[in-house]
């Protein structure tokens, strides 16, 4: 079965922003180059959407992935999506990004 993958505005604009901060640091070629690959890497869940860990403990059915040790990657599979949730980059705090909110009932 094939999986559509869909990235949430959120892992776009963190995405954006890697770009922004690796042009910077770096070139913008090596920092388009690096978050194309990243955006490869994500697409490729469309054939193998059950890879990572479960992090239900964080929040119900999210599962995350590292990209080269360096970039976390936060996705939700369902029975025909893969949705990329967050790419977090450089020790962000994923955890509490993601994680439920016991007292709005709902998930961020």
């Amino acid at each position: 079965m094939i999986y559509r993958v869909v990235f949430a505005p959120e892992a776009l604009e963190q995405l954006a922003e890697l770009y922004r901060y690796i042009a910077l640091a770096a070139s913008p070629e090596i920092a388009v180059g690096y978050t194309d690959a990243i955006v490869s890497y994500c697409e490729g869940f469309s054939t193998l959407p059950h890879r990572g860990t479960t992090r239900d403990d964080i929040r119900t059915g999210l599962r995350i992935t590292n990209y080269k040790k360096r970039a976390v990657i936060a996705f939700a599979v369902d029975e025909q999506c893969g949705s990329i949730l967050g790419v977090f980059y450089g020790g962000q705090d994923f955890e509490t990004i993601l994680q439920d909110d016991p007292e709005e009932g709902h998930k961020h």
